[in-house]
Parts: C-alpha cells; sequence; structure tokens
C-alpha cells in the first residue's frame, strides 16, 4: 500500500490507442476531503482518464491508485474504496431501483440488513421511495441518473468518481447532489468531478484540472489558476484562454 496521503493518485499515466495518445503523461492528487473538478474540451482524454482511474481501462503506462491501491495489480482492493458513476449509466432496466441497490450491496459482499438499511436511506434521499420498487426501464432518465449516483454510494466510498452527474437532472436534483458531494468531502471523502458546466465546477471544487490533447496544461485552485492567467477571473474565460478557444469566443462577440 501506497504511503501517500492521496486518495487518488495519478502517475505518468499515459493511454494510446493505436499511434494516438488519448492521455500523455496526466499526473495529479485528490487529497481526502477534497472535490476536484476536471475539464477539458470534447475530446481531450477525460472519459479515457476516468476509466483508468476506475480500472475499466488499463493504461499503456504510469500507474494510478485509489486509497493507496494500485488499481491494475490490486484491482478488488481499489475498487472496493470506489464508487462510479459514468456519464450514461447502463442500469439493469428490469431490476427495480430497490433490487439494483440490494444487488450493488451484495457485490461489496454487506451484510444483508446493512443492505436493506442504506438501501432505504438512499432511496428517501433520492425521492425515490415511491418508485423503489418500479423497474427502471420505467424510471424517467433524471430518476435513472439518481438511482446510478445511490448505487455508487451503496458501501460508503471513500473516493467518488463522476462523470457528468448533473446532466439531465432538474435543478432541485442537481442542487442535492451537489449538496451531497459537499458532506462527502467533509467527511473525508475524494471526490473526482469531471463536468462541461464551469460555473459548477467554479463553485464547487476546491482545485481543478483542465486536459487538453491529452495533457494536463493546468491544476490548481481559483486562485492558483487566476494567478497564472492575468487578467482572466472566470473559470470560462481561463479554460477558454488555455484550451484556445479564445478566438471562437470572440468571434461570437463580434457576430452579435
Amino acid at each position: 500500500m501506497n504511503t501517500t496521503s492521496a486518495l487518488i493518485l495519478s502517475q505518468d499515466l499515459v493511454k494510446k490507442f493505436g499511434e494516438k495518445a488519448a492521455v500523455n503523461g496526466v499526473s495529479f492528487e485528490v487529497a481526502p476531503g477534497e472535490i476536484f473538478g476536471f475539464l477539458g474540451p470534447n475530446g481531450a482524454g477525460k472519459t479515457t482518464t476516468i476509466k483508468m482511474i476506475v480500472g475499466l481501462l488499463k493504461p499503456t503506462s504510469g500507474v494510478v491508485r485509489v486509497a493507496g491501491y494500485d488499481v491494475q495489480t490490486e484491482p478488488l482492493l481499489a475498487k472496493n474504496f470506489c464508487g462510479y458513476v459514468p456519464d450514461e449509466p447502463n442500469l439493469y432496466p428490469k431490476l427495480s431501483g430497490r433490487e439494483l441497490l440490494h444487488f450493488v450491496g451484495s457485490l461489496y459482499r454487506l451484510p444483508p440488513e446493512q443492505v436493506r438499511r442504506r438501501t432505504d436511506e438512499l432511496l428517501r434521499l433520492f425521492e425515490l421511495a415511491q418508485a423503489g420498487d418500479d423497474t427502471i426501464d420505467s424510471y424517467s432518465h433524471g430518476m435513472q441518473q439518481k438511482t446510478a449516483l445511490a448505487a455508487a454510494l451503496v458501501h460508503d466510498p471513500k473516493v467518488l468518481v463522476l462523470d457528468e452527474p448533473t446532466v439531465g437532472l432538474d435543478p432541485r436534483s442537481a442542487r442535492l447532489i451537489k449538496d451531497l458531494l459537499r458532506q462527502m468531502a467533509e467527511r473525508g471523502a475524494a471526490i473526482f468531478l469531471s463536468t462541461h458546466i464551469l460555473e459548477i465546477a467554479e463553485r464547487m471544487c476546491d482545485r481543478i484540472g483542465i486536459i487538453n490533447e491529452g495533457r494536463l496544461i493546468a491544476v490548481g485552485t481559483m486562485d492558483e489558476l487566476r494567478g497564472a492567467n492575468q487578467g482572466k477571473t472566470s473559470l470560462e474565460d481561463i479554460f477558454l484562454n488555455l484550451t484556445g478557444g479564445a478566438e471562437y469566443a470572440e468571434i461570437a462577440e463580434v457576430l452579435q
């Protein structure tokens, strides 16, 4: 087990598809109690990085550790500490929400009574209690998104990895998730959050990493990012300046 205090540690992470490096030398840490925002244009390498963190893709080179465990050489130990919500949750449509949470709890070998109690708590928290015994294929997109998040939380993970968690949610549900993530961080969890909604990242995240063309081009707090991008005060301006989108923003202003 690694001695670092970071709950997520990426060291020189590389993923190639043929000759193309989708992720190229990415290194960062996420500490206990931290919400880390991970931003980038479409195709920048965000989802590929996330899939390596949670063990769905094998790195070409480099190391990822979750809670000190190498995701490749100690996958079960690493995944035991991790919850994951992809951008498009692929749930079992003919299970009910309650059955899905029970199933996930059994995968983590939680005691049955703990699974029942935790399931009831999560269904109430996400306002799914009345629909808990309905099949998931009858759920709206927002309900399915909340069910996927509930499933990721059944085992009370120390690390939570989220890819666009608020997409398709109504404002009330999005606020619930944002409040929940902050509460988890306050209890010592590490939250890794990928989002295209820069306002959410700016308001929620303790530190932010920006990836572009497979390389991590900036990491820091908002104050640190502002200091490194003189004259840029908003995350949107910083992001566009770093990723080459500033000229398109200027064109849009001219056309208005």
